[in-house]
C-alpha cells in the first residue's frame, strides 16, 4: 500500500462564532453578568472562591463572548436558560419580571431617594458597592413592596416612613442582615407594607424605619385608589 497517496483527513469544520459575541463589552453587560455571579453565589451554585475568581475575570476581559464563557454554566435571572447574553434568555427575563425595577452598584454608588414610585418588586444587586433606597417621601401604589437584595462585599440601606410596616427575611455569612423596627405594629392599619428580603456575604444589609418620617393620609389614599 502506497501511504503517500492516501487522502488528507479532512479538516474538522470550524466552529462557528455567536453572532455579536466579539463585540466589546459595555458597563451595562458587565452589570448584567454581576447580578448573574452575585445570584448564583447566593443560591448556592458557586462558592465565594469561585465568586471571587469570575469576578476578577469580569473587569478583565473585553468582549461579550469572553463575558458569556462566565455564567456559560449559570441561569440567567429568572429563566432556565444557560446563555446569559443571549436574546431568548434575557427576552424571557424581561417578560418574567414585568415592571420589576433593578438597582445595581458594582465598585460604585446607586441610590433611589424622593418622590419616585417603587414597584410592587425591586431588585437591588451590590458587589462592592453601596445603595441607598429611600423610601420615606415614595408613592407608593400598590399595599405590598417587596425588596430583594443580593450584597457582595458591599453595603445596602433601606428606610422606610416610620409608620410603615416593615419585615424582614434574609441571612449573612461573614456578613450583616438586620432589619430594625419590624416588632411595631404600623400605625395606621392600612399603611403600606415593606418586605426586605436578602442575602449578604461579606457585606451588610440594613432596613430600618425612620422617626419622624410619616406617610400621610394613608386611609384616604387607599380609599382613592381602590374605588378610583
Amino acid at each position: 500500500m502506497d501511504l503517500e497517496k492516501q487522502p488528507a483527513a479532512p479538516a474538522p469544520a470550524p466552529v462557528p462564532t455567536p453572532a455579536g459575541s466579539e463585540l466589546r463589552a459595555s458597563d451595562a453587560d458587565r452589570d448584567r453578568i454581576a447580578q448573574i455571579l452575585a445570584d448564583a453565589v447566593a443560591e448556592g451554585r458557586l462558592t465565594a472562591e469561585e465568586h471571587s475568581e469570575r469576578l476578577d475575570s469580569l473587569y478583565a476581559v473585553k468582549t461579550v463572548g469572553e463575558l458569556d464563557v462566565l455564567v456559560r454554566d449559570l441561569p440567567a435571572p429568572g429563566t432556565g436558560h444557560t446563555s446569559a447574553l443571549g436574546v431568548p434568555a434575557y427576552a424571557a427575563h424581561t417578560a418574567a419580571a414585568g415592571q420589576a425595577e433593578t438597582v445595581v452598584a458594582v465598585c460604585s454608588s446607586s441610590a433611589r431617594k424622593g418622590r419616585w414610585r417603587p414597584g410592587a418588586l425591586t431588585r437591588a444587586v451590590s458587589v462592592m458597592g453601596d445603595i441607598s433606597i429611600d423610601l420615606t417621601e415614595a408613592v407608593f401604589e400598590q399595599q405590598v413592596t417587596e425588596i430583594n437584595v443580593t450584597c457582595i462585599l458591599g453595603n445596602v440601606e433601606v428606610v422606610v416612613p416610620e409608620n410603615v410596616t416593615l419585615r424582614g427575611y434574609g441571612s449573612g455569612v461573614l456578613g450583616n442582615f438586620e432589619v430594625r423596627g419590624q416588632g411595631r405594629g404600623a400605625t395606621d392599619p392600612q399603611a403600606p407594607v415593606v418586605i426586605v428580603r436578602g442575602f449578604a456575604l461579606l457585606g451588610n444589609i440594613e432596613a430600618r424605619p425612620k422617626l419622624g418620617a410619616r406617610l400621610v393620609d394613608l386611609a384616604d389614599r387607599m380609599r382613592k385608589r381602590l374605588g378610583g
